[in-house]
């Protein structure tokens, strides 16, 4: 078995980093909190709690077309963190940089904008096995609504997507490849390194959904050439009801808008409106301006201890957590065991139930999520119903992890 002193340890201060988590010092159950429930929502640093407490407190106002102080200084704090999500992506201009309630509706603002306006009845568009439902239902209305079809690219046993398949399948008819980066059931990582390219050769653009791909490795939209880029800001430290979109300008200046209202215009008679320029024409109604603020934080927080550093950091946590489960857990079954794989760990055992699992777990202090994880197909394809996830993150330890495989092979021993 690993020993825990000769495993690397983080390159930052993990009790220091684990000291900015107010949550983290709670019990559960008479329990010190173990917290691995992070691919549905991370916990959030005491420096996003409070900026969000400062703008409700110091500066709580309506942005863009105020005069009065605090309008303008809401303003440059929503517009700033514009700009650092725009730093953190290496998007070419914070024009660039959508701000929405999560990668869900970025997803569905694509579909419904670009969607709608460049697809047609008989055009394909290219999905995976492993995709979260927001990557299927968005591109399934859309079937209903004009007669696209969604072609779905397999995996294999181990979990990582079926590459010969893709290539087979990316044909002209093709003109929309919707990727996710990370599977959120599986922790697979897919090769945009690769398919990226191939879909540009024939002129497909693409999207990714990134909402479990930015909280745990760097992202440079630029370097990856992808076309859309979706994520959340509550599964990377910061707060709910906020996430982004990044699309190329030229291709959002193309687009109609979404929603219709204040803020996305230009001029407005009971005749005709004009529209505000980008990215504001997909941005109607009053904003989250406090959550947007809060994922400006989070960004600042994100790059002070270093994506890199957490990316490494959770593969560390990834491999022991594997090797503990499978040495002290007979009849475990692992979902998703591709080489190349992000911090979750989806599983079954024999003889004991997921939300068994997650419930007789949490009496013992361990979080973890149980059932679909929003992604029924890949679990239907891989004969479950439903599995048990242990999702790692940036404040996660060994000895969390032992805590966790302890109360797996207690609950293990209460069931079977």
């Amino acid at each position: 078995m690993t020993n825990l002193k000769t495993l690397p340890q983080p390159a930052y201060d993990l009790q220091a980093l684990r000291a900015e988590f107010p949550i983290l010092q709670r019990q559960v159950n008479g329990k010190p909190l173990v917290y691995l429930d992070n691919a549905a929502t991370s916990q959030k640093p005491l420096c996003v709690i409070e900026a969000m407490d400062d703008y409700y407190r110091q500066t709580n106002a309506n942005i863009h077309r105020g005069l009065h102080t605090l309008s303008q200084e809401a303003t440059d704090a929503h517009e700033r963190a514009r700009q650092k999500v725009q730093g953190f992506i290496n998007a070419a201009s914070s024009r660039e940089v959508i701000f929405t309630r999560g990668t869900t509706e970025s997803i569905n603002l694509v579909a419904q904008s670009w969607g709608r306006t460049n697809l047609k009845a008989g055009d394909q568009v290219l999905v995976s096995m492993m995709e979260h439902h927001a990557n299927i239902v968005p591109w399934q209305l859309l079937r209903e609504q004009i007669g696209i079809e969604l072609k779905v690219i397999p995996i294999l046993p181990d979990g990582s997507l079926d590459m010969n398949a893709f290539h087979r399948l990316l044909t002209p008819q093709v003109k929309l490849v919707s990727i996710t980066q990370v599977s959120n059931a599986l922790g697979s990582i897919t090769p945009l390194e690769q398919m990226v390219p191939a879909a540009h050769a024939l002129g497909i653009p693409v999207l990714v959904d990134g909402a479990q791909g930015i909280p745990h490795q760097p992202v440079d939209v630029q370097a990856l050439d992808v076309d859309f880029y979706a994520f959340s800001g509550h599964k990377m430290y910061g707060p709910t009801g906020i996430g982004v979109l990044y699309g190329k300008a030229e291709l959002l200046e193309a687009m109609p808008p979404w929603q219709g209202g204040g803020d996305m215009i230009d001029v407005v008679t009971f005749e005709k409106t004009t529209y505000a320029a980008i990215p504001h024409k997909f941005e109607a109604g009053t904003p989250a301006i406090a959550e947007a603020i809060g994922l400006g934080v989070a960004v600042d927080w994100m790059q002070r201890v270093g994506v890199q550093a957490i990316s490494d950091w959770e593969h560390q946590l990834l491999v022991y957590a594997t090797e503990r489960m499978k040495t002290e857990l007979p009849g475990l079954r692992i979902l998703g065991e591709a080489e190349h794989k992000a911090g979750v760990i989806s599983f079954v055992l024999d003889g004991a139930h997921a939300q068994d699992l997650g419930l007789l777990t949490d009496q013992l202090g361990v979080a973890i999520r149980t059932g679909h994880h929003c992604a029924m197909p890949v679990l239907h394809h891989l004969g479950v119903n439903a599995t048990a996830r242990a999702s790692f993150a940036a404040y996660n330890t060994l000895d969390e992890v032992d805590t966790f495989v302890a109360a797996l092979v207690r609950v293990r021993e209460m069931l079977v």
